[in-house]
């Protein structure tokens, strides 16, 4: 478990992030339910999951939070990458959309970035004494 003060900045920095990609998407889904009805709804239901994602970050245990938000986070990264390349069902956008593309993208790589050093910062290290202890024998008798 990290220190409470990087638990808590992590936290805090995830669920802005989270709130940040919801508003931009939230923002952006009504042309795209008309242009692409199945874009729009995903959009919006995106949205709502990383409501719901932000709120789970405040929680006790924020763990469900996390994997929701980093789910749907790379969820979106890679829908927007596709796209962009190959394209979607019946969906090939052509560029960025600026400045939403780019707000949404930096939003969703920073939620998995905090994700990862939260999720890193709770594995315990071994001290350097251990990691340079030799490995004891095991003697068969």
């Amino acid at each position: 478990m990290p220190s409470r003060a990087v638990d808590v900045s992590l936290r805090a920095g995830a669920g802005l992030c989270a709130l940040l990609s919801a508003v931009v998407h939230i923002v952006i889904a009504p042309e795209h339910l008309e242009e692409k009805t199945y874009i729009g709804v995903l959009f919006l239901v995106g949205s709502v999951a990383l409501l719901v994602a932000a709120a789970g970050l405040v929680r006790r245990n924020p763990l469900p939070g996390w994997c929701l938000g980093a789910l749907v986070s790379g969820g979106m990264i890679l829908g927007f990458a596709l796209s962009r390349t190959v394209g979607l069902p019946g969906y090939r956008e052509t560029e960025w959309d600026l400045p939403y593309g780019a707000l949404s993208i930096a939003s969703e790589v920073a939620f998995l970035a905090a994700f990862a050093a939260w999720y890193g910062a709770g594995k315990p290290r071994p001290s350097p004494q251990q990691a340079t202890r030799p490995a004891t024998s095991l003697r068969v008798r």
